[in-house]
């Protein structure tokens, strides 16, 4: 009785809770018609300010007229004037707490009555500061960029609101720059204005660019790329080309617009409109990459599902986000193939498996939450994809698209269309995951093997059994296992089954996806996570075990076929790590940290065997890769050992003896004269008037592109009330005015 009444009183609680949540979440009143953004970046070096004026046109999408209106912008923003209607208009200035360590500056003006479904123009003048440079936001001489979470223009509904924050069709200029700017939309004139007609979120990057063009695809690259260099955004090209013709066949008519891949230091990932940012070092390594892949897959399609089509109200993420990934994911399949497809899946669900312990149902996720993105994204891509299976692919694509013919997409729709799935969705997006898929340890029982099933979910579960043969047949059967209920699995088979795998597919989103093999094999979902365990405590044999285990089941997992490789060199075992390191780098689709950690481990071989000019070749591709600190410090400790002969621009060697004498001079003034504004605050602030030591002799130098290097460096030195340290740096260098100046600060081990 007593267990009986806790779980009513549970189950009436988180009854509550959704309905409050649902009540809480307030109805939008203003909607976005329009946005048309004139910005001036700032005409000297240290100037901090971006100056901006915003026109909104809005539209008042209530049932009842409203006289108020709430902006939010970057608390950064010091607003000067607005304007409703071309009218002065009074104005006063708020806080809004998005957490415990974010705000929003709150703009409340009064506005004359305003009817609904009438429209009215509302503009506001500002500077925006920008005290140091982040991946969201920046203003360099080398290179500015502002994107839509940096709140750099203002917007009646917040970035996190629930239902979907702001996105209209935008025009943007940008003026006081000497480099391009680029944004999303048509150019509409040469390097001044761009107009993008889709759906979208004003943002721009400027910058100083070669430009490759394929197949109606842009890529901006560094100015002085290599052949390689050009060769690989030519790849990029086409690969976004064919992103963009297999998603017109899913969801219909590619909307008419550019199709942009900018290279940048900072903000990979990006997308909006057809533009989509890619690490620069994406261009610089020996072959794509695949989260370049899926972010560039995932960037072509949402510009159908959020550009061309919009996405709002309850779950939007879902859609958004899940939807585009799980098509996004389709297109690496049909472009590389199932087995590397099924690798990004196994990724998707690591990440998703990372928060599921502690994510909220789907329905009343938002973005204000920390999980938010591991949940959307995965998950959702997870139920679409099962959604796909039951009703069928063609089936599935042909609803979506009539679904976006009125030109909106939102969940409430979706799910009334697929109203046969009705179970399914319900429990998937309005439930916390529970659902745990478990097998049992295979039993002879004479001519036949029994394998018993469980499913520990709210749902019925139809899935696919495995049964691996002591011969390695692969043996296949399908089971329904019934909500909260045990099932049973029988195969006439005269051969020894030695495996068995629930769900193999790995279709159904679950708690624990690590008891899905019998027998089990391991405690942890993140099988990478399995194999650094025992590397790190360096158990290497243990390691190589875990790794062959995986890799049995996925032979495709680059990851674990370098940690595999790095385990059988640290037991001395060089010609089967090599031959393992060899077999990453021939990958259709390797994650950037896998290519660096294969050249290294290839360089560290040819330098065993005194191959100095090979191993020197298999160090620099794995500098060039820039993905792991790791991986970067160990290819410099390597090269360092392969290729003695070094020659150091002359001009690097004088700025840092400048830089040496300016850090002892104990004027904060002449550091800063020879550091990038914006950039690197911290470290140029611990130099000065600290520095009672600082010796900088030159070790390498790699030249990046035309306008920026890496120098990496042995440095001697002693801050105030401080021991004399020592040790290896790499700082960027970026060449403004001529002139170089520090930029970043890419290793730092100095003890």
């Amino acid at each position: 009785m007593k267990k009986f009444i806790a779980a009513l009183f549970i189950g009436l609680f988180f009854s509550l809770f959704i309905i409050a949540q649902d009540e809480s979440r307030a109805s939008i009143t203003w909607q976005v018609q329009k946005y048309d953004i004139r910005a001036t970046l700032p005409q000297t070096e240290t100037e901090r300010n971006l100056t901006v004026k915003a026109v909104l046109n809005l539209k008042n999408v209530s049932s009842s007229a409203a006289s108020r209106l709430t902006l939010r912008i970057s608390p950064g923003a010091e607003i000067s004037a607005v304007k409703v209607n071309d009218a002065a208009a009074e104005f006063t200035k708020g806080e809004e707490k998005i957490d415990a360590s974010r705000t929003l500056q709150r703009i409340v003006v009064r506005v004359p009555s305003i009817q609904p479904n009438a429209s009215f123009t509302v503009a506001v003048d500002y500077k925006l500061n920008v005290k140091e440079n982040s991946g969201l936001n920046a203003l360099s001489p080398v290179g500015s960029q502002f994107l839509p979470l940096s709140f750099w223009y203002p917007t009646p509904n917040s970035w996190y609101f629930a239902r979907g924050a702001d996105f209209a069709p935008f025009s943007l200029a940008i003026g006081g720059t000497q480099n391009e700017f680029i944004t999303s939309g048509e150019r509409r004139s040469k390097d001044v204005l761009f107009e993008q007609k889709l759906n979208g979120q004003p943002f721009f990057v400027a910058g100083n660019w070669d430009t490759i063009n394929v197949n109606g695809v842009s890529v901006f690259i560094q100015k002085g790329a290599t052949a390689d260099e050009q060769k690989r955004a030519n790849e990029l090209a086409l690969l976004a080309s064919e992103a963009r013709i297999f998603t017109t066949n899913l969801l219909g008519t590619a909307p008419d617009v550019p199709i942009r891949i900018v290279a940048v230091r900072r903000g990979a990932g990006f997308s909006s409109g057809g533009t989509v940012f890619v690490d620069e070092s994406a261009i610089r390594r020996q072959k794509i990459d695949s989260q370049t892949a899926m972010t560039i897959a995932e960037a072509v399609a949402k510009i159908w599902i959020g550009n061309a089509v919009s996405v709002n109200g309850d779950s939007f993420g879902v859609i958004r986000e899940g939807l585009t990934r799980y098509v996004a994911t389709q297109f690496l399949e049909k472009q590389f193939g199932k087995d590397i497809a099924d690798i990004e899946r196994l990724r998707q669900r690591t990440a998703y498996a990372a928060v599921v312990k502690r994510d909220s149902p789907l329905s009343i996720v938002s973005p204000i939450d920390d999980y938010y993105y591991p949940t959307v994204a995965n998950k959702g891509a997870m139920i679409w994809r099962l959604l796909a299976k039951k009703v069928g692919q063609d089936e599935f694509f042909n609803v979506v698209r009539s679904q976006m013919n009125d030109g909106n997409l939102n969940l409430s729709e979706l799910r009334s269309v697929f109203s046969t799935q009705k179970e399914l969705l319900d429990y998937s997006f309005d439930q916390v995951t529970e659902t745990n898929l478990l097998v049992g340890v295979p039993q002879l029982n004479g001519a036949e093997t029994k394998i018993a099933l469980r499913n520990l979910g709210a749902i019925d579960a139809t899935v696919n059994v495995v049964a691996t043969t002591a011969t390695g047949e692969k043996l296949t059967a399908q089971s329904t296992i019934p909500a909260k209920k045990f099932g049973e699995i029988n195969f006439k088979t005269t051969n020894k089954i030695i495996r068995a795998e629930i769900d193999s597919d790995k279709f159904y989103p679950q708690t624990d996806y690590s008891d899905d093999v019998a027998p089990r094999e391991f405690e942890e979902t993140d099988a990478i996570l399995v194999v650094k365990r025992a590397f790190d405590q360096q158990d290497f044999i243990k390691a190589e075990k875990n790794a062959r285990l995986i890799l049995q089941a996925a032979p495709h997992f680059d990851d674990i076929r370098t940690w595999l490789a790095r385990a059988l060199y640290a037991q001395g075992k060089t010609v089967d790590a090599e031959k393992e390191f060899r077999a990453v780098l021939e990958e259709k689709l390797p994650t950037a940290r896998s290519l660096a950690w294969a050249n290294v481990g290839l360089g560290e071989i040819a330098l065993k065997n005194n191959q100095n000019a090979q191993a020197t070749k298999f160090f620099e591709e794995a500098i060039k890769a820039n993905a792991e600190y790791g991986a970067s410090l160990a290819a410099r400790s390597g090269i360092n050992k392969s290729d003695s002969a070094v020659s150091i621009d002359e001009t690097i060697k004088s700025f840092f003896a400048q830089f040496d004498k300016a850090a002892l001079s104990g004027r904060k003034a002449d550091v800063n004269l020879l550091v990038v504004p914006g950039e690197i605050a911290r470290f140029s602030d611990g130099i000065s008037g600290q520095a009672q030591e600082w010796n900088t002799r030159v070790v390498r130098v790699n030249k990046l592109d035309a306008n920026t290097a890496l120098a990496e460096v042995n440095l001697k030195i002693r801050l105030l009330n401080k021991a004399a340290e020592s040790g290896t740096a790499v700082f960027l260098l970026s060449k403004v005015g001529g002139s170089w100046k520090l930029s970043g600060v890419e290793i730092f081990e100095v003890r």
